[in-house]
């Protein structure tokens, strides 16, 4: 954990290195939705499918509250990698000092805004009755420790922007066994069913926030944190927001998008809701594995683009789109074939395991669109352009998809849970066309 671990992304081989940057992110984020998939597990097991509902449903509403500042942490680390690759050591120190305050101050508004407003959103979301108590519970539980969380946010972003993934890690790790070692005490046998497993969460999420602000500490080279220095210099406030505001933005309108579908999805009753929520869960392993390589994308590109290496940059575009092609569609082809018997491990109801399935033959046979997607807008982020992702995507996704379910979705024959998710892949296949061709433009400029 003590070790400083650094990976120079502008010269050498260039799949090697991505592979070390990206292989310990991807396992990271695994780890993550393992333990998370326990929370799931546990519920659904132990509390009932109204207490699986009630925890699987909150996650594009978190999503929606949360994106503006976890924007803010991508723009942290497009900051810290472009300067570590222009050599600029002091900017990158006032990046550090300025980012982690800014992770605390973030926490604090998230806190009050999701506390006070949850019960109101979930409303209007049509949250069934039986599973809307217990739903706003898990959130205010939720974002009463989400300052730990974008500590622990901001700080893995500086570490990433030196190509440290290993020792988020090991921290993830950490957090994770005592996640999931606290949700067996609280929900089994406590009987605390949805407030155990936010209350695990927080806590873990305290762990992580803990380990990392300790690591940054610890650190022997710029981006030692030094905690009586901590303060907003605006210069790197201002370079940190002109990234992070589009990128979260973009965040909140896809989570606006993916919140009208859940809302459209609750209309179904609590085994669709069910269904889909345990299909989601599986689905992010295979997104965060082809998501290790997008955020390798961003920043080879960030580091790149501050040693001046626009070829360099090209091959870094490509040699992660062909990564994911392949990791999304053998890990899709996989998970397809097993997916009965891995939504059975969510629930014990057979409905319940027919309507993950229906989620998964659509989502699972063009996933790989989706990272291809993710990779180019990131690419086009690390290039030091926030804004242009920013229109394309909420045209392409948001805007593509509201339409799609007020309109087609609303004709009485087409009024079934495969059109909404039909909405997905069409709206990837569009934006990553658009992805591309503004990469074009951006290289010629460049």
């Amino acid at each position: 954990m003590s070790k400083t671990v650094q990976i120079n992304m502008t010269e050498g081989p260039i799949l090697g290195k991505l592979l070390k940057f990206s292989l310990p992110l991807i396992f990271s984020s695994l780890l993550q939705l393992l333990f998370n998939a326990a929370d799931i597990v546990v519920v659904g097991r132990f509390a009932g499918d109204n207490a699986l509902a009630a925890v699987g449903s909150t996650g594009s509403l978190i999503n929606l509250l949360i994106n503006l500042f976890q924007g803010l942490s991508i723009g942290t680390n497009v900051v810290a990698a472009h300067y570590f690759g222009a050599n600029k050591r002091d900017e990158l120190k006032d990046t550090v000092h300025t980012a982690m305050l800014l992770s605390v101050y973030s926490g604090i508004i998230m806190t009050f805004v999701g506390v006070l407003f949850t019960t109101p959103i979930l409303r209007l979301m049509q949250a069934p009755e039986e599973v809307l108590s217990l739903a706003s519970l898990y959130l205010k539980i939720y974002f009463g420790g989400i300052t730990a969380t974008m500590i622990y946010n901001f700080g893995s972003a500086l570490l990433r922007a030196k190509g440290d993934t290993q020792r988020p890690l090991y921290i993830l790790f950490m957090a994770g066994v005592i996640n999931l070692l606290l949700n067996l005490l609280f929900v089994i046998v406590l009987k605390m069913d949805v407030a155990g497993v936010a209350l695990a969460t927080v806590i873990s999420q305290c762990i992580s926030a803990v380990l990392v602000v300790v690591i940054l500490i610890k650190e022997k080279d710029e981006f030692h944190l030094e905690l009586k220095e901590l303060k907003i210099k605006m210069r790197i406030f201002t370079q940190i927001v002109k990234i992070g505001i589009p990128a979260g933005f973009q965040g909140i309108m896809f989570s606006f998008s993916n919140v009208i579908i859940q809302s459209s999805i609750n209309s179904f009753g609590p085994v669709l809701i069910a269904g889909n929520s345990a299909a989601c869960n599986l689905e992010g392993f295979i997104y965060t594995s082809m998501n290790g390589f997008s955020q390798g994308a961003l920043t080879f590109c960030s580091q790149n683009l501050g040693a001046n290496k626009i070829d360099r940059i090209k091959k870094v575009v490509w040699i992660s789109q062909f990564s994911i092609i392949i990791i999304g569609l053998s890990l899709s082809m996989i998970f397809l074939a097993l997916g009965r018997q891995l939504l059975g491990i969510y629930t014990k109801s057979p409905e319940v395991v027919e309507a993950g399935m229906l989620r998964c033959w659509v989502i699972f046979t063009t996933y790989y669109l989706c990272g291809m997607m993710d990779s180019m807008a990131n690419s086009i982020r690390g290039m030091g352009h926030s804004f242009m992702p920013v229109i394309v995507t909420i045209f392409g996704v948001c805007v593509f998809r509201l339409i799609w379910l007020f309109t087609f979705f609303q004709i009485p024959q087409f009024h079934l849970p495969i059109v909404i998710y039909l909405s997905y892949p069409i709206s990837w296949i569009f934006t990553f066309i658009a992805h591309l061709i503004c990469y074009n433009k951006i290289l010629k400029k460049l």
